[in-house]
């Protein structure tokens, strides 16, 4: 009896949030990115020929100002009312996983995927990842809320598998999906973290390789043909170099982040947000009639760096200019992502290095493009300080497999650098942002309480490591209900069994619902144990 009881247990709260609602969460959302990639890259592919046109009829350009003046009403529209819309969508997405905010599943997906668009309709510097991982995460979200509403505690597993199935439809890099999770999302190794990524990623790959050639959507991020050139012992040297520079690269741009966004908040913040989404937009549109380089994705000017061979001058001031735009597009709230915008960036300082190495150094011109990869990786991990996810998105989306000793040598000199310099990543940034902004009228409430696991519930069976607590919650001990088993379990390494009584503590601004995100977990309390709040 007591076996039956654990094997339903087990087969609610373990098989359904991660093998039923995993697979549904990805492959509903490789629909979804896989439709929104089509739609992307045609929108992006008319914007250029649009820019390209009003360049040789400069007389176009007064109707390119109505559409800015018509787009920032939009934006003005959706993003002052919606504030989980704006901005860059792996950051957003990440405070969901964390459990720091909350939003409206359908609300959050049908403006994103609209207002982002729009974003690449005008050239604002910003990707389409980001977007798709923040869709990701409300299909996750809305998979819950339709087909098991009652399992709140369900519904962060299956956020995490459509954010993690988003980025590997977006990247065609699926390992590096699932590393996005343990990685950046929930930064820890566990299990059932392991267990949701991974078949959500598996079954968002079979289904985008089924979607993706009806609609004539490639399932890979960079589709060149460029050899590599595989690098010798003696050769090491190079993704040292590369990487010290491109860390030097991410420490200066992470404090420029902090800079705008201060200006952005402060004295910026006296302009009506109507009219800087303006500014901004019209900074686009005047950049872009110089030269497509300096707006857009990147994804073109990426791809376009390994193939036309740019003077050095004139990549430092893209270099520039596209730092620049994409920040105060990403601190205004434009809708966008800056992954890809990241990886243009780490490009062009590539082809710095590159240049300068060959035109002037004597180095070899088949070196080129492997520093071109090297610098993209180490961009990854210097910026978004995502090391192992570096590691495998060159492997998977750069063809990097017969460089991996360069690739870990890149990506750890990069990393060190910004450590080095106790830079926060880019999302974090943006997350602390983000957060101060959502709470800066609450103070956050201290609770500390004891709590009894019921008979059934959700963290029965699991270890404390695989359980998705509400954010700044710590189990700081587990008294067991049998006896002769009481123990403190300090490291979360031992299983929760029915009738334990956990000690925990945690900080939140709302704790009304950071209390019934933890009932969610352990089961309904007669009595709200002892609390102490400050």
């Amino acid at each position: 009896m007591k076996n039956a009881r654990r094997y339903k247990n087990r087969l609610k709260n373990l098989i359904m949030p991660a093998l039923v609602f995993g697979s549904l969460s990805g492959i509903f959302t490789a629909v979804l990115v896989t439709l929104y990639k089509f739609c992307a890259g045609k929108i992006i592919h008319f914007s250029e020929s649009a820019y390209h046109y009003m360049r040789h009829n400069l007389w176009t350009v007064i109707f390119a100002v109505a559409v800015i003046f018509a787009a920032a009403f939009i934006y003005h529209a959706v993003l002052t009312r919606h504030k989980n819309v704006r901005g860059g969508g792996i950051p957003t997405s990440i405070a969901l996983l964390r459990g720091i905010i909350s939003f409206r599943w359908v609300v959050n997906l049908v403006y994103v995927f609209l207002v982002s668009l729009l974003s690449f309709f005008i050239g604002v510097p910003l990707g389409n990842e980001g977007p798709s991982v923040q869709m990701g995460t409300a299909v996750g979200k809305g998979v819950i809320d339709l087909f098991a509403k009652k399992q709140k505690a369900y519904s962060r597993y299956a956020m995490t598998g459509g954010a993690c199935a988003g980025f590997s439809i977006a990247t065609g890099a699926p390992i590096s999906g699932m590393m996005f999770a343990v990685e950046e999302a929930h930064q820890r190794i566990s299990p059932m973290i392991i267990m949701v990524s991974a078949i959500s990623v598996l079954f968002a790959s079979l289904t985008s390789a089924l979607l993706a050639p009806l609609l004539g959507v490639s399932t890979s991020l960079f589709a060149f043909e460029t050899e590599i050139r595989v690098l010798a012992v003696k050769d090491m040297w190079i993704p040292l170099l590369v990487g010290t520079v491109i860390g030097l690269f991410a420490v200066i741009f992470l404090k420029a982040y902090k800079k705008i966004n201060s200006f952005v908040t402060g004295s910026f913040a006296k302009v009506p947000f109507y009219w800087r989404v303006v500014i901004i937009l019209a900074l686009t549109l005047a950049l872009g009639l110089v030269s497509y380089d300096f707006i857009s994705t990147g994804h073109e000017l990426t791809l376009s760096l390994f193939k036309i061979d740019r003077g050095i001058i004139f990549l430092l001031i893209i270099l520039c200019v596209r730092s620049l735009l994409t920040l105060f597009a990403n601190t205004n709230g434009i809708t966008g992502g800056i992954f890809l915008p990241i990886i243009s960036l780490g490009a062009v300082v590539s082809a710095v290095i590159g240049t300068v190495a060959v035109k002037y150094c004597g180095l070899n011109a088949e070196y080129y493009t492997v520093i071109l990869v090297l610098g993209i990786s180490a961009c990854i991990s210097g910026m978004m300080k995502m090391p192992l996810t570096a590691v495998f998105f060159a492997v998977e989306a750069l063809s990097c497999y017969e460089n991996i000793i360069p690739v870990i040598i890149v990506s750890a000199a990069a990393y060190s650098m910004t450590e080095i310099f106790g830079v926060k990543s880019i999302n974090d940034s943006v997350i602390d942002a983000r957060v101060k902004s959502i709470y800066a009228d609450k103070q956050p409430v201290l609770t500390d309480t004891h709590v009894t696991v019921r008979d059934g519930a959700f963290a029965v069976g699991k270890q404390v490591r695989d359980i998705f607590w509400p954010n700044n919650l710590f189990v700081l001990s587990i008294h067991r209900a049998e006896q002769k088993r009481a123990i403190v379990d300090e490291h979360g390494e031992n299983h929760i069994h029915p009738g334990d009584t956990l000690h925990v503590r945690y900080s939140s601004p709302d704790p009304e619902a950071a209390r019934e995100e933890l009932i969610a977990i352990v089961g309904e309390q007669g009595e709200w144990g002892t609390r102490n709040e400050k």
